[in-house]
């Protein structure tokens, strides 16, 4: 699938090099015309996360580089190899279509070597930066110090509300895979539930039939579902969150133990109810666990919705017109991308995507995010003999002026 991501995303690449489009503007002015155009920004910085360890790449890359632009790519310190295979390929074909190969280059080394190196260098306008809300905050204030431009794609805390006419199959599918796949750790991954108190005891029945058949196992094997986290320290973390939860009063319904495989980084994902006030409700994290929380009325559904930092992607079930309409509203979800009756996780490559809030507010991908790689010109052509000013202005007319 991220590979597919990586070839989509250069399909869409190839057509949008014909579409850099610029606009034609009347002037107020007599024989005038304004005109807009867009020039490369040169250099961009590339810094990804190791949950998808090239699709975010290309993404930047491919955009990036129709738009005239060169890329320095620094992935995760966890996912060095795929890295260093796809700058391969791309070195390939760059020799071969007679392209520099130096317009994909990488750079492998942690925050402190290369990381902030590439954050304090004037000569990079753009950075553009996937990971946690830290790293995104601390990215954010090196590179805007020097006034460069950023592209943040920081924490998700989604959440999918089910309301009373909802498909409950179909949600639950949804939710399934949006809380395990991938063990959990998408940024778009489905984090909180929030349910209408009426159906709420069918999601948790059909929901933990579904957890409690979960094949755990070998990634490389075609029966396993749900495969094991990044590293040990990740599971440590969402062990972290579980006992906070349980501190606060959540009760977990199933799963949430480490399982004792070679490697120790898997575990059994976690099913529990949780109310939305809790503190541990206002934090991402980052892998299978999932928050049930009950609702009584609609207003109530998008209160809670919306009242945490985070705002990457949202999603309602419903089969009433009117909550759908709603919660697409500028007083319904508050986040980069907002679904209906379809989940948070597997977001099309057309698209824009991309989140507010703590999210950060940068846009990849698809739509007009192509802009983002360049820079805009206005531009003010006069094909007349005289010199007219703007807005009217006379300067200096007049017997005894310099121009008369």
């Amino acid at each position: 699938g991220e590979v597919q991501e990586m070839i989509d995303i250069c399909d869409l690449a190839v057509g949008q090099s014909r579409m850099l489009y610029g606009l034609t503007i009347q002037s107020e002015r007599p024989s005038h015309r304004l005109m807009e155009q867009w020039h490369p920004l040169g250099v961009v910085a590339v810094i990804t996360a190791f949950n998808f360890p090239v699709a975010v790449w290309s993404w930047n890359a491919a955009l990036a580089a129709v738009c005239g632009d060169a890329t320095v790519w620094k992935p995760s310190e966890k996912t060095p190899l795929t890295a260093i295979a796809v700058t391969k390929i791309c070195e390939r074909v760059c020799r071969e279509t007679g392209a520099d190969p130096a317009i994909f280059s990488l750079l492998i080394g942690d925050r402190k070597t290369v990381g902030e190196k590439l954050a304090e260098d004037a000569r990079i306008p753009l950075v553009s930066a996937t990971g946690s809300v830290n790293m995104g905050l601390h990215v954010a204030k090196t590179v805007h110090g020097r006034l460069g431009r950023t592209i943040m794609e920081l924490g998700g805390n989604n959440a999918l509300i089910v309301a009373p006419s909802a498909d409950i199959d179909m949600t639950t599918q949804s939710i399934f895979f949006g809380a395990v796949g991938t063990a959990g750790q998408r940024c778009t991954s489905t984090r909180r539930v929030i349910v209408h108190e009426s159906v709420a005891s069918k999601v948790r029945r059909k929901l933990l039939a579904a957890y409690k058949s979960l094949a755990i196992g070998n990634p490389l094997d075609r029966k396993t579902v749900m495969g094991p986290l990044i590293d040990r320290n990740a599971v440590d973390l969402v062990q972290h969150s579980i006992q906070r939860l349980k501190d606060e009063g959540g009760e977990v319904l199933f799963g949430g133990e480490r399982l004792t495989v070679p490697g120790d980084c898997y575990m059994k994902p976690c099913l529990a109810t949780a109310k939305p006030d809790f503190e541990i409700v206002q934090h991402e994290t980052f892998g299978p666990l999932l928050y049930l929380i009950t609702y009584r009325d609609f207003v109530e559904a998008i209160a809670i919705h919306n009242n945490v930092p985070q705002g990457l992607t949202s999603s309602i079930f419903t089969n009433d017109v009117r909550e759908a309409e709603k919660f697409l509203s500028v007083v319904g979800s508050d986040c980069g991308i907002a679904n209906v009756n379809t989940g948070t996780s597997g977001a099309e490559i057309g698209g824009a995507f991309g989140g507010e809030k703590n999210t950060g507010g940068g846009r990849e991908s698809g739509s007009d995010c192509w802009k983002s790689y360049m820079r805009r010109q206005t531009n003010t052509i006069n094909f007349s003999s005289e010199l007219p000013l703007a807005q009217g202005i006379q300067f200096g007319a007049g017997e005894g002026s310099g121009t008369a």
